[in-house]
C-alpha cells in the first residue's frame, strides 16, 4: 500500500523546501538539447558557459525554475570518454498523455526504447522506458 506523507513544517521548516532540479552530465550538448527540447517538448530556460571552469550548464524543463522542477544538462568541455552512470542512478520520469503515440513518434526518430509501452508488472499503470543520447533511462508514464 502506498501512503502520502504531508508536512506543514517538518524539521527546520522543511514545509518551505522545494525540489529544484536534477543534474546529469552529457557528452554532446547539442544532441542532448535537441533530444530534450524537440523530442520531449521541454524548452531551454537558461544556457551559461563557464569558461574558467571549462563547462556549460543548460537548464531545460516544462516550466520556469521559480515554480517547476527542471533538468540541468552539464557539459564538461574536455571530457573525452562517455560518463559511467554507476549502479545508484535509476531513471528520470516524464508524464505523457498518449504513451503509445509518443513511443511511436520517438521510435521514428531512432530513440532507443528498451521497454515498450504497456502495463507495468504487478500494476495497471502504463509505462515505457526510453534512453537519451547518453543512455540515461527515462520512464514515460501515461497520464490522461
Amino acid at each position: 500500500m502506498t501512503t502520502a506523507i504531508q508536512s506543514e513544517s517538518g524539521a527546520a521548516g522543511t514545509g518551505k523546501f522545494r525540489f529544484l532540479h536534477t543534474m546529469i552530465r552529457v557528452k554532446d550538448l547539442d544532441r542532448s538539447i535537441d533530444f530534450y527540447t524537440r523530442l520531449l517538448g521541454m524548452h531551454v530556460i537558461r544556457h551559461t558557459d563557464f569558461e574558467g571552469g571549462r563547462f556549460t550548464n543548460v537548464f531545460v524543463g516544462y516550466g520556469e525554475e521559480d515554480s517547476e522542477t527542471v533538468l540541468e544538462l552539464t557539459h564538461n568541455w574536455d571530457q573525452e570518454e562517455p560518463y559511467s552512470h554507476g549502479t545508484g542512478f535509476g531513471h528520470l520520469a516524464v508524464g505523457v498523455p498518449d504513451i503509445y503515440a509518443t513511443c511511436e513518434a520517438l521510435e521514428a526518430e531512432d530513440v532507443n526504447i528498451p521497454r515498450p509501452p504497456g502495463p507495468m508488472k504487478h500494476g495497471s499503470t502504463v509505462i515505457a522506458f526510453i534512453e537519451d543520447p547518453d543512455g540515461y533511462k527515462i520512464e514515460l508514464i501515461e497520464r490522461t
